[in-house]
């Protein structure tokens, strides 16, 4: 889940009634697990550790099976998302087109590794593994909006952009 135009995710305390609230909406579902786990991110802002055992016991599953499917999938997170959300593609033709360094570079610059959120919660930079660019490589994702041809320098406007409107 991305947050576009800037807006600040929901930063909400896990409030177990709440889930449980979300997780009968969506029992009568075929495969429930995924739309419950999305709805949660939705409104807490990730998947919060304390709604594990919860929607376990909800859908008599394991909590290790429900784990897993939150630790799969790259789409879930285990803390809210910064105000902006970077996805830099590490598929074979972005990293073909200089991608790897560009990326490894701008963790470095910003001190963080994968996942990771800036300091001031502005800007979350999240691996992606295709982004379907592959034609405008290396390609970037940013708050949802796709972005062609993103080398060092272009990545770092970016980051200066967003930066910048961060600080209005």
């Amino acid at each position: 889940m991305s947050f576009t135009n800037g807006s600040a995710p929901r930063r909400v305390a896990f409030d177990e009634a709440l889930a449980r609230k979300i997780i009968d909406a969506e029992l009568g579902r075929e495969g429930p697990l995924l739309p419950i786990l999305h709805a949660l991110q939705q409104e807490f802002g990730c998947v919060p550790s304390e709604a594990e055992p919860l929607i376990a016991t909800m859908l008599n599953v394991t909590r290790a099976e429900v784990h897993g499917v939150v630790s799969f999938y790259h789409d879930f997170r285990r803390a809210p998302a910064g105000r902006h959300v970077l996805q830099l593609c590490r598929a074979e033709a972005c990293q073909s087109m200089g991608a790897e360094g560009s990326s490894r570079r701008l963790l470095e610059k910003l001190g963080l590794d994968w996942g990771g959120t800036t300091s001031d919660g502005n800007i979350t930079v999240e691996p992606v593994y295709c982004l379907g660019l592959c034609a405008t490589a290396p390609s970037a994702m940013v708050d949802g909006e796709p972005r062609g041809r993103m080398n060092a320098a272009q990545l770092d406007a970016l980051v200066a952009e967003l930066a910048a409107e961060g600080k209005r």
